[in-house]
């Protein structure tokens, strides 16, 4: 079920005088099973992406294959399409319309004409999987806080059983432990089903602690498409396109420079305490503090 964008471009405005490249000749393959961090500046070409994936924006140039079938050919069935690979927008209003959240999460399996108990069943462990309290199944989703909205946007992308999973910065605005525990549920997702993920976010941090592969936008390009410490290891390219990488890559770049023989490749805080450590001659057991 891989999606593969074959010099993909894509304008606003076209034949205007307002006209805007969003997407500037994309070749990418998103294969089964990968967790693919997205990044880049505002204005990158990031959500204009993303919207690709399931057809919601057709290329103005180029072809976009998902399963081996070009989407926009005449009599695809862009409705499977969108049951298969579900886009949680960054701002969960926008996918939250029903009475209360059961109902919400209830509307997509529903409209794939699963019956009453095959649908309530799917929300039910859609909402279970994201960690949304049954007590609040039959509130109102206007009455939640940010970050239950973006649970039940999420449950409800997931009780369509999608095999690819794109998040558009799920945890914006978020308090720390928010993020968390979104995030780790996601990853004890993929874990458990295998489905693909792709994760946009301005948080190195998060990227680099969660990501197979990182995939960074600049201008409507590609400027890199890598490992996670590969692509952090370009530190004056990414700071040069108004990112940067982890924190803890910084501090090991100091450390260095101070004398410490320490290798600057890391890019989570495990990784890093385990080469501090390495560094000092101790063994990783003994931690450092």
């Amino acid at each position: 079920m891989s999606i593969i964008l074959d010099h993909v471009s894509h304008v606003y405005e076209k034949d205007t005088e307002m006209a805007a490249w969003a997407l500037k000749d994309i070749c990418l393959t998103i294969p089964d099973g990968q967790f693919i961090g997205l990044i880049g500046h505002t204005g990158s070409g990031k959500s204009t992406l993303v919207q690709h994936l399931n057809g919601l924006l057709a290329p103005t140039d180029g072809h976009i294959y998902f399963n081996g079938q070009d989407i926009h050919e005449d009599g695809f069935d862009k409705k499977e399409l969108r049951s298969k690979v579900g886009l949680v927008f960054q701002y969960p209003e926008h996918q939250l319309f029903e009475v209360d959240v059961f109902s919400d999460v209830c509307f997509g399996p529903r409209n794939l004409g699963l019956s009453r108990k095959e649908t309530e069943l799917r929300a039910f462990q859609a909402l279970r999987q994201v960690g949304f309290p049954e007590e609040y199944f039959y509130q109102s989703p206007f009455d939640l806080s940010g970050g239950q909205k973006r649970r039940v946007a999420i449950a409800g992308v997931l009780a369509m059983k999608p095999d690819v999973l794109v998040l558009d910065e799920p945890t914006a605005g978020l308090d720390p432990k928010g993020r968390d525990e979104i995030l780790d549920q996601i990853a004890a997702l993929k874990q458990e089903t295998g489905i693909t993920v792709v994760l946009v976010s301005h948080s190195m941090e998060d990227i680099a602690r969660y990501v197979d592969r990182i995939i960074v936008m600049n201008r409507g390009s590609v400027l890199f498409d890598d490992l996670p410490r590969e692509v952090f290891g370009h530190v004056k390219e990414l700071e040069q396109v108004g990112l940067a990488a982890p924190q803890v890559t910084y501090i090991l770049r100091t450390l260095r420079a101070k004398g410490m023989a320490v290798q600057t490749d890391a890019t989570t805080l495990e990784e890093a305490e385990r080469e501090i450590l390495r560094a000092l001659g101790k063994p990783a057991w003994e931690g450092l503090c």
